[in-house]
Protein backbone atom coordinates (compact mmCIF):
# COMPACT_ATOMS: atom_id res chain seq x y z
CA UNK A 1 0.00 0.00 0.00
CA UNK A 2 1.55 3.17 -0.89
CA UNK A 3 1.64 6.77 1.27
CA UNK A 4 0.49 9.85 0.13
CA UNK A 5 2.22 12.87 0.78
CA UNK A 6 0.95 15.83 2.28
CA UNK A 7 3.60 18.45 2.34
CA UNK A 8 7.03 18.99 1.84
CA UNK A 9 9.13 20.69 5.28
CA UNK A 10 11.44 23.43 3.39
CA UNK A 11 15.48 23.21 3.61
CA UNK A 12 15.12 19.24 3.05
CA UNK A 13 16.06 17.08 0.92
CA UNK A 14 12.81 16.68 -1.20
CA UNK A 15 12.35 20.56 -0.88
CA UNK A 16 13.64 21.51 -4.24
CA UNK A 17 12.79 18.08 -6.45
CA UNK A 18 9.36 17.45 -8.47
CA UNK A 19 7.64 16.28 -5.41
CA UNK A 20 4.85 18.07 -4.42
CA UNK A 21 2.01 17.65 -1.94
CA UNK A 22 -0.38 15.24 -3.61
CA UNK A 23 1.73 12.52 -4.70
CA UNK A 24 1.57 9.17 -3.25
CA UNK A 25 5.16 7.24 -2.92
CA UNK A 26 5.43 4.38 -3.76
CA UNK A 27 8.83 2.87 -3.02
CA UNK A 28 12.26 3.57 -2.56
CA UNK A 29 15.40 2.11 -4.10
CA UNK A 30 12.60 -0.14 -5.47
CA UNK A 31 11.46 -1.48 -2.20
CA UNK A 32 7.52 -0.69 -1.52
CA UNK A 33 6.54 1.69 1.48
CA UNK A 34 3.84 0.93 3.39
CA UNK A 35 4.17 2.89 6.55
CA UNK A 36 6.58 4.91 8.70
CA UNK A 37 9.26 2.30 9.17
CA UNK A 38 9.74 1.41 5.47
CA UNK A 39 10.00 4.87 4.93
CA UNK A 40 12.71 5.31 7.86
CA UNK A 41 14.62 1.85 7.20
CA UNK A 42 14.72 2.75 3.21
CA UNK A 43 15.23 6.77 3.35
CA UNK A 44 18.80 6.58 5.17
CA UNK A 45 20.88 5.61 1.99
CA UNK A 46 22.81 8.52 0.37
CA UNK A 47 21.40 8.10 -3.30
CA UNK A 48 17.74 7.55 -3.43
CA UNK A 49 15.30 6.17 -6.31
CA UNK A 50 12.08 7.49 -5.67
CA UNK A 51 8.78 6.51 -7.52
CA UNK A 52 5.92 8.60 -7.16
CA UNK A 53 2.43 8.53 -8.53
CA UNK A 54 0.80 11.91 -9.09
CA UNK A 55 -3.21 13.07 -8.67
CA UNK A 56 -2.94 12.46 -12.42
CA UNK A 57 -2.28 8.96 -11.81
CA UNK A 58 1.16 9.55 -13.70
CA UNK A 59 4.36 7.94 -12.60
CA UNK A 60 7.05 9.89 -12.30
CA UNK A 61 10.85 8.92 -10.60
CA UNK A 62 12.51 11.22 -8.85
CA UNK A 63 16.18 11.17 -7.91
CA UNK A 64 18.18 12.32 -4.51
CA UNK A 65 21.23 12.70 -3.17
CA UNK A 66 21.57 13.45 0.37
CA UNK A 67 23.74 13.04 3.89
CA UNK A 68 23.07 8.94 4.74
CA UNK A 69 20.45 9.11 7.96
CA UNK A 70 19.46 12.51 6.90
CA UNK A 71 15.61 13.20 6.44
CA UNK A 72 13.98 13.65 3.19
CA UNK A 73 11.58 15.83 4.55
CA UNK A 74 8.42 14.40 3.27
CA UNK A 75 5.07 15.10 5.28
CA UNK A 76 2.14 12.62 5.75
CA UNK A 77 -1.06 12.38 6.66
CA UNK A 78 -0.90 10.67 9.73
CA UNK A 79 2.24 9.79 11.49
CA UNK A 80 2.11 6.16 11.00
CA UNK A 81 1.83 6.67 7.49
CA UNK A 82 -1.05 3.88 8.34
CA UNK A 83 -4.01 3.59 9.99
CA UNK A 84 -2.96 2.57 13.84
CA UNK A 85 -3.67 -1.13 14.72
CA UNK A 86 -6.42 -2.02 17.27
CA UNK A 87 -6.36 -4.63 19.75
CA UNK A 88 -7.51 -8.53 19.35
CA UNK A 89 -7.40 -9.47 22.51
CA UNK A 90 -10.19 -9.06 25.43
CA UNK A 91 -7.96 -9.18 28.25
CA UNK A 92 -9.59 -9.56 31.73
CA UNK A 93 -7.88 -6.64 33.29
CA UNK A 94 -7.85 -4.31 30.34
CA UNK A 95 -8.38 -0.82 32.02
CA UNK A 96 -10.12 0.37 28.97
CA UNK A 97 -12.91 -1.95 29.44
CA UNK A 98 -13.02 -0.47 33.15
CA UNK A 99 -13.39 3.54 31.73
CA UNK A 100 -16.98 4.77 32.62
CA UNK A 101 -18.50 6.17 29.48
CA UNK A 102 -19.09 9.29 27.75
CA UNK A 103 -15.44 10.06 27.84
CA UNK A 104 -13.62 11.28 25.07
CA UNK A 105 -13.31 8.43 22.17
CA UNK A 106 -9.68 8.16 22.30
CA UNK A 107 -9.74 7.34 25.53
CA UNK A 108 -11.52 3.90 24.48
CA UNK A 109 -9.29 3.30 21.67
CA UNK A 110 -6.85 -0.19 22.73
CA UNK A 111 -3.61 -0.11 20.99
CA UNK A 112 -1.56 -2.86 19.93
CA UNK A 113 0.70 -1.53 17.07
CA UNK A 114 4.47 -2.70 17.04
CA UNK A 115 5.16 0.11 15.23
CA UNK A 116 4.30 2.48 18.36
CA UNK A 117 6.37 0.30 20.33
CA UNK A 118 9.43 0.98 18.41
CA UNK A 119 8.59 4.68 18.14
CA UNK A 120 7.48 5.78 21.68
CA UNK A 121 8.05 2.67 24.20
CA UNK A 122 4.57 1.29 24.01
CA UNK A 123 3.80 -2.43 24.67
CA UNK A 124 2.34 -4.71 21.79
CA UNK A 125 1.32 -8.69 22.83
CA UNK A 126 2.23 -9.81 19.59
CA UNK A 127 -1.07 -11.09 18.63
CA UNK A 128 -1.85 -8.88 15.63
CA UNK A 129 1.38 -10.20 14.27
CA UNK A 130 2.65 -12.58 11.48
CA UNK A 131 5.76 -14.53 10.94
CA UNK A 132 6.04 -12.04 7.80
CA UNK A 133 5.80 -9.35 10.57
CA UNK A 134 8.77 -10.68 12.26
CA UNK A 135 11.00 -10.99 9.80
CA UNK A 136 10.07 -7.57 8.76
CA UNK A 137 11.38 -6.23 12.45
CA UNK A 138 14.42 -8.21 12.04
CA UNK A 139 15.38 -7.58 8.75
CA UNK A 140 14.75 -3.45 9.22
CA UNK A 141 16.36 -4.05 13.36
CA UNK A 142 13.51 -3.11 14.76
CA UNK A 143 15.24 -2.88 18.07
CA UNK A 144 14.21 -2.69 21.37
CA UNK A 145 10.56 -4.39 21.13
CA UNK A 146 8.66 -3.90 24.31
CA UNK A 147 5.97 -6.81 24.97
CA UNK A 148 3.38 -7.28 27.22
CA UNK A 149 3.76 -11.00 27.78
CA UNK A 150 1.87 -11.35 31.39
CA UNK A 151 2.83 -15.72 31.19
CA UNK A 152 4.78 -17.50 29.36
CA UNK A 153 2.01 -20.58 30.13
CA UNK A 154 0.06 -20.34 26.54
CA UNK A 155 -3.04 -21.97 28.25
CA UNK A 156 -2.91 -19.38 30.79
CA UNK A 157 -2.45 -16.94 28.16
CA UNK A 158 -4.86 -17.57 26.15
CA UNK A 159 -7.24 -17.24 29.38
CA UNK A 160 -6.07 -14.13 30.46
CA UNK A 161 -6.10 -12.24 27.06
CA UNK A 162 -9.18 -14.14 25.85
CA UNK A 163 -7.26 -14.50 22.58
CA UNK A 164 -6.97 -18.34 21.09
CA UNK A 165 -4.15 -17.13 18.89
CA UNK A 166 -1.77 -15.38 21.83
CA UNK A 167 -0.16 -18.57 23.48
CA UNK A 168 1.41 -20.03 20.18
CA UNK A 169 1.98 -16.16 19.56
CA UNK A 170 5.07 -16.79 22.26
CA UNK A 171 7.07 -18.02 19.45
CA UNK A 172 7.72 -14.99 18.60
CA UNK A 173 10.02 -13.63 21.38
CA UNK A 174 12.33 -16.29 20.34
CA UNK A 175 12.66 -15.14 17.01
CA UNK A 176 13.05 -11.89 18.08
CA UNK A 177 15.64 -12.45 20.39
CA UNK A 178 17.42 -15.18 18.05
CA UNK A 179 17.49 -12.47 15.41
CA UNK A 180 19.30 -9.57 17.26
CA UNK A 181 16.04 -7.67 18.42
CA UNK A 182 16.26 -6.50 21.67
CA UNK A 183 13.46 -7.12 23.96
CA UNK A 184 11.76 -5.58 27.25
CA UNK A 185 8.53 -7.31 28.65
CA UNK A 186 6.08 -7.00 31.07
CA UNK A 187 3.92 -8.68 33.61
CA UNK A 188 0.54 -7.53 34.47
CA UNK A 189 0.30 -9.03 37.71
CA UNK A 190 -2.92 -10.30 38.75
CA UNK A 191 -2.96 -12.18 42.06
CA UNK A 192 -4.08 -15.48 42.15
CA UNK A 193 -4.07 -15.93 38.58
CA UNK A 194 -0.53 -15.24 37.14
CA UNK A 195 1.40 -15.02 40.55
CA UNK A 196 3.26 -17.73 42.73
CA UNK A 197 4.29 -20.53 40.62
CA UNK A 198 2.89 -19.12 37.69
CA UNK A 199 5.22 -15.70 38.21
CA UNK A 200 8.64 -17.86 38.43
CA UNK A 201 7.84 -19.80 35.12
CA UNK A 202 7.19 -16.87 33.04
CA UNK A 203 10.66 -15.41 34.81
CA UNK A 204 12.19 -19.07 34.00
CA UNK A 205 10.76 -19.38 30.45
CA UNK A 206 11.67 -16.09 29.46
CA UNK A 207 15.76 -15.90 31.00
CA UNK A 208 16.25 -18.67 27.78
CA UNK A 209 16.23 -15.20 26.19
CA UNK A 210 18.84 -13.46 27.59
CA UNK A 211 21.16 -11.59 26.67
CA UNK A 212 18.65 -10.10 24.20
CA UNK A 213 16.22 -10.02 26.89
CA UNK A 214 16.82 -6.67 28.51
CA UNK A 215 14.33 -6.72 31.00
CA UNK A 216 10.91 -7.97 32.99
CA UNK A 217 9.05 -5.26 34.80
CA UNK A 218 6.31 -7.17 36.73
CA UNK A 219 3.78 -4.53 37.57
CA UNK A 220 0.59 -4.33 39.79
CA UNK A 221 -3.09 -5.00 37.66
CA UNK A 222 -4.98 -1.78 37.67
CA UNK A 223 -8.20 -1.57 38.79
CA UNK A 224 -11.35 0.83 38.79
CA UNK A 225 -14.90 0.82 39.65
CA UNK A 226 -16.31 0.35 36.75
CA UNK A 227 -16.18 -3.10 36.73
CA UNK A 228 -19.59 -4.68 36.65
CA UNK A 229 -20.00 -8.04 34.53
CA UNK A 230 -16.31 -7.99 34.11
CA UNK A 231 -14.00 -11.31 35.25
CA UNK A 232 -13.68 -11.21 39.54
CA UNK A 233 -9.92 -9.85 39.90
CA UNK A 234 -8.92 -8.18 43.40
CA UNK A 235 -5.59 -5.71 43.89
CA UNK A 236 -2.88 -6.54 45.89
CA UNK A 237 -2.56 -6.91 49.05
CA UNK A 238 0.81 -6.09 51.49
CA UNK A 239 0.99 -9.90 51.90
CA UNK A 240 1.00 -10.46 47.99
CA UNK A 241 3.40 -7.60 47.42
CA UNK A 242 5.74 -8.77 50.12
CA UNK A 243 5.66 -12.55 47.97
CA UNK A 244 6.26 -10.64 44.45
CA UNK A 245 9.08 -8.70 45.73
CA UNK A 246 11.59 -11.87 47.31
CA UNK A 247 10.44 -13.76 43.94
CA UNK A 248 12.09 -10.74 41.68
CA UNK A 249 14.79 -10.08 43.78
CA UNK A 250 16.40 -13.49 44.29
CA UNK A 251 15.79 -14.18 40.31
CA UNK A 252 17.24 -10.69 40.19
CA UNK A 253 20.36 -11.73 42.15
CA UNK A 254 21.10 -15.24 39.66
CA UNK A 255 20.75 -13.23 36.65
CA UNK A 256 23.34 -10.49 38.33
CA UNK A 257 25.75 -13.17 39.23
CA UNK A 258 25.18 -14.55 35.65
CA UNK A 259 25.02 -11.50 33.62
CA UNK A 260 25.79 -8.54 35.42
CA UNK A 261 22.13 -6.89 35.16
CA UNK A 262 18.87 -8.26 37.54
CA UNK A 263 17.03 -8.43 34.70
CA UNK A 264 13.65 -8.40 36.50
CA UNK A 265 12.45 -5.95 38.50
CA UNK A 266 9.16 -5.63 40.53
CA UNK A 267 7.42 -1.93 40.11
CA UNK A 268 7.81 1.25 42.70
CA UNK A 269 4.15 0.63 43.94
CA UNK A 270 4.85 -2.85 45.28
CA UNK A 271 7.74 -2.20 47.43
CA UNK A 272 5.26 1.21 48.63
CA UNK A 273 2.48 -1.91 49.23
CA UNK A 274 4.63 -3.86 51.09
CA UNK A 275 6.15 -1.03 53.09
CA UNK A 276 9.41 -2.21 51.66
CA UNK A 277 12.36 0.49 51.38
CA UNK A 278 13.55 1.46 48.15
CA UNK A 279 16.68 -0.42 46.44
CA UNK A 280 19.80 2.25 45.67
CA UNK A 281 20.63 3.48 42.21
CA UNK A 282 23.03 0.63 41.32
CA UNK A 283 19.98 -1.88 41.59
CA UNK A 284 18.38 -0.92 38.34
CA UNK A 285 21.41 -0.85 36.09
CA UNK A 286 20.02 1.47 32.79
CA UNK A 287 16.84 2.20 34.19
CA UNK A 288 15.29 0.08 31.20
CA UNK A 289 11.50 0.09 32.83
CA UNK A 290 11.46 3.97 34.49
CA UNK A 291 8.15 3.81 32.38
CA UNK A 292 6.73 0.69 34.23
CA UNK A 293 7.49 2.38 37.09
CA UNK A 294 10.45 0.38 37.90
CA UNK A 295 12.96 2.38 39.76
CA UNK A 296 10.96 6.04 39.11
CA UNK A 297 11.22 6.58 42.88
CA UNK A 298 14.92 6.01 43.43
CA UNK A 299 16.24 8.23 41.12
CA UNK A 300 13.60 10.74 41.84
CA UNK A 301 15.29 10.97 45.21
CA UNK A 302 18.61 11.01 43.93
CA UNK A 303 18.32 14.01 41.82
CA UNK A 304 16.65 15.98 44.31
CA UNK A 305 19.04 15.33 47.03
CA UNK A 306 21.92 16.28 43.98
CA UNK A 307 19.72 19.14 43.69
CA UNK A 308 19.06 20.37 47.35
CA UNK A 309 23.11 19.73 48.03
CA UNK A 310 23.51 22.40 44.75
CA UNK A 311 20.73 25.02 45.76
CA UNK A 312 22.33 28.07 47.54
CA UNK A 313 20.23 31.21 48.56
CA UNK A 314 16.97 31.90 49.15
CA UNK A 315 15.10 35.41 49.16
CA UNK A 316 11.74 35.56 49.99
CA UNK A 317 8.81 33.68 52.27
CA UNK A 318 7.02 31.19 49.74
CA UNK A 319 3.86 28.70 50.15
CA UNK A 320 3.36 26.04 47.84
CA UNK A 321 1.05 23.31 47.78
CA UNK A 322 1.44 20.04 45.41
CA UNK A 323 -1.91 18.01 44.34
CA UNK A 324 -0.21 14.30 43.67
CA UNK A 325 -2.17 10.80 43.58
CA UNK A 326 -2.64 9.11 47.24
CA UNK A 327 0.29 6.39 46.00
CA UNK A 328 3.28 9.15 45.63
CA UNK A 329 2.32 11.62 48.38
CA UNK A 330 4.34 9.78 51.43
CA UNK A 331 7.55 10.39 49.01
CA UNK A 332 6.57 13.93 47.91
CA UNK A 333 6.37 14.83 51.81
CA UNK A 334 9.86 13.18 52.94
CA UNK A 335 11.79 15.25 50.25
CA UNK A 336 9.28 18.12 51.22
CA UNK A 337 10.32 17.95 54.54
CA UNK A 338 13.77 17.82 53.18
CA UNK A 339 13.69 21.62 51.96
CA UNK A 340 11.84 23.18 54.80
CA UNK A 341 14.44 22.06 57.02
CA UNK A 342 17.23 23.29 55.12
CA UNK A 343 14.76 26.64 53.91
CA UNK A 344 12.85 27.65 56.28
CA UNK A 345 11.92 30.13 54.60
CA UNK A 346 9.60 27.60 52.61
CA UNK A 347 6.66 26.15 53.02
CA UNK A 348 5.38 23.17 51.34
CA UNK A 349 2.11 21.53 51.68
CA UNK A 350 1.22 18.29 50.07
CA UNK A 351 -1.94 17.12 49.45
CA UNK A 352 -3.00 13.51 48.39
CA UNK A 353 -5.47 13.70 46.19
CA UNK A 354 -8.13 10.58 46.62
CA UNK A 355 -9.66 9.32 43.18
CA UNK A 356 -13.26 9.58 43.28
CA UNK A 357 -13.65 9.78 39.67
CA UNK A 358 -12.16 6.01 38.89
CA UNK A 359 -12.36 4.55 42.65
CA UNK A 360 -10.30 4.86 45.60
CA UNK A 361 -8.08 1.89 44.36
CA UNK A 362 -7.05 3.80 41.44
CA UNK A 363 -3.83 5.78 43.89
CA UNK A 364 -1.67 6.59 40.72
CA UNK A 365 -1.26 10.06 39.97
CA UNK A 366 -1.53 9.74 36.20
CA UNK A 367 -5.29 8.85 36.46
CA UNK A 368 -5.58 12.20 39.16
CA UNK A 369 -8.90 14.08 36.55
CA UNK A 370 -9.14 17.68 36.60
CA UNK A 371 -12.63 17.41 38.80
CA UNK A 372 -11.43 15.43 41.71
CA UNK A 373 -8.34 18.34 41.97
CA UNK A 374 -10.65 21.14 41.67
CA UNK A 375 -13.63 19.39 44.26
CA UNK A 376 -10.39 18.62 46.63
CA UNK A 377 -8.82 21.76 46.85
CA UNK A 378 -11.95 23.94 46.48
CA UNK A 379 -11.71 26.46 49.55
CA UNK A 380 -8.15 25.21 50.69
CA UNK A 381 -5.21 27.62 51.82
CA UNK A 382 -3.17 26.87 48.62
CA UNK A 383 -0.51 29.51 49.14
CA UNK A 384 1.32 31.12 46.39
CA UNK A 385 0.75 28.26 43.66
CA UNK A 386 -0.07 25.32 42.99
CA UNK A 387 1.69 22.14 41.72
CA UNK A 388 0.87 18.89 39.87
CA UNK A 389 2.18 16.06 38.03
CA UNK A 390 2.64 16.55 34.28
CA UNK A 391 1.96 12.83 33.91
CA UNK A 392 -2.21 13.70 35.05
CA UNK A 393 -2.57 15.79 31.41
CA UNK A 394 -1.87 14.20 28.02
CA UNK A 395 0.86 15.27 25.96
CA UNK A 396 -0.63 18.33 24.96
CA UNK A 397 -0.42 19.43 28.47
CA UNK A 398 -3.80 21.14 28.49
CA UNK A 399 -6.20 18.52 29.82
CA UNK A 400 -6.79 15.99 32.17
CA UNK A 401 -8.91 12.47 31.63
CA UNK A 402 -12.04 14.08 32.26
CA UNK A 403 -11.67 16.81 29.66
CA UNK A 404 -11.17 19.11 32.41
CA UNK A 405 -8.69 21.68 30.83
CA UNK A 406 -5.92 22.92 32.92
CA UNK A 407 -6.76 26.41 32.36
CA UNK A 408 -10.26 26.04 34.15
CA UNK A 409 -7.99 23.98 36.99
CA UNK A 410 -6.36 27.56 37.30
CA UNK A 411 -9.39 29.48 36.93
CA UNK A 412 -11.07 27.39 39.82
CA UNK A 413 -8.28 27.79 42.18
CA UNK A 414 -7.60 31.35 41.70
CA UNK A 415 -3.44 31.00 41.65
CA UNK A 416 -0.72 30.12 39.58
CA UNK A 417 -0.50 26.69 39.01
CA UNK A 418 2.64 24.67 37.36
CA UNK A 419 3.46 21.02 36.06
CA UNK A 420 6.52 19.20 37.12
CA UNK A 421 8.16 16.47 35.82
CA UNK A 422 9.23 13.10 37.13
CA UNK A 423 12.66 15.17 37.72
CA UNK A 424 14.10 15.92 41.26
CA UNK A 425 15.68 18.97 39.39
CA UNK A 426 12.68 19.89 38.11
CA UNK A 427 10.55 19.41 41.38
CA UNK A 428 12.87 21.22 43.32
CA UNK A 429 12.65 24.65 40.96
CA UNK A 430 9.10 24.37 41.32
CA UNK A 431 8.76 23.96 44.87
CA UNK A 432 11.10 26.70 45.63
CA UNK A 433 10.77 29.72 42.38
CA UNK A 434 13.71 31.98 44.08
CA UNK A 435 16.62 29.54 44.99
CA UNK A 436 19.68 29.16 42.52
CA UNK A 437 20.15 25.47 41.43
Amino acid sequence: MAVRITGIERGTPAYKTKIVPGDTLISINGNAITDVLDYRFYMTDENLDLLLCDENKQIKKVNIIKDEYEDLGLEFETYLMDKQMGCKNKCVFCFVDQMPKCMRKSLYFKDDDTRMSFLFGNYTTLTNLKDDDINRIIKMHISPINISVHTTNPELRVQMMGNPSSGEKLKYIKMLTDGGIKVNSQIVLCPGINDGDELERSIRDLSAFLPNLQSIAVVPVGLTKYREGLFPLRTCTKEDAEKIIKITEQWGDKFFSEYGSRIVYASDEFYITAGKDFPEDSFYGDFDQLDNGVGLVTMLKREFEDALDMAQGHKDKLKVTIATGVLAAPIIKELSAKICCKFPEIDVNVKAIENNFFGKTVTVAGLVTGTDLIEQLKGEELGDKLLIPSCMLRHEQDVFLDDVTFEQLKQQVGICVETVENDGFDLLDKMTQFIDV
